[in-house]
């Protein structure tokens, strides 16, 4: 099964809100927490802006290209903190365990 992750900062203790593109998530239903970041079974895609389409966006045409945020809403002493956009690490680009098969 594939899993987009995202890591917490530091200092984020339950409890805490999640959110994605302004939605708030579930905890079991939407997402898990393992090992210090939120993990999605859902799809979440994370692209940036071109030159070219940042150009045209600029001219007001407008581009539609997805890009998802997810928002992390949590409290230190009291003070109320926002994590905006945090990075998303796609399946592919969790490190691999085990011995490799160059050395074979």
């Amino acid at each position: 099964m594939k899993e987009w992750r995202v890591t917490l900062p530091d200092g984020v203790r339950t409890p805490f809100e999640v959110y994605v593109n302004g939605v708030r998530q579930e905890l079991g239903s939407d997402y898990r927490v393992s090992s210090g970041e939120l993990v999605f079974v859902r799809e979440l895609v994370s692209q940036k802006l071109g030159l070219r389409a940042w150009l045209i966006g600029f001219w007001g045409i407008g581009t539609y290209k997805r890009n998802d945020e997810v928002d992390v809403r949590y409290e230190i002493d009291g003070r109320p903190m926002l994590a905006h956009a945090l990075p998303i690490k796609p399946p592919d680009s969790r490190p691999r365990g085990g011995p490799t098969d160059a050395a074979a």
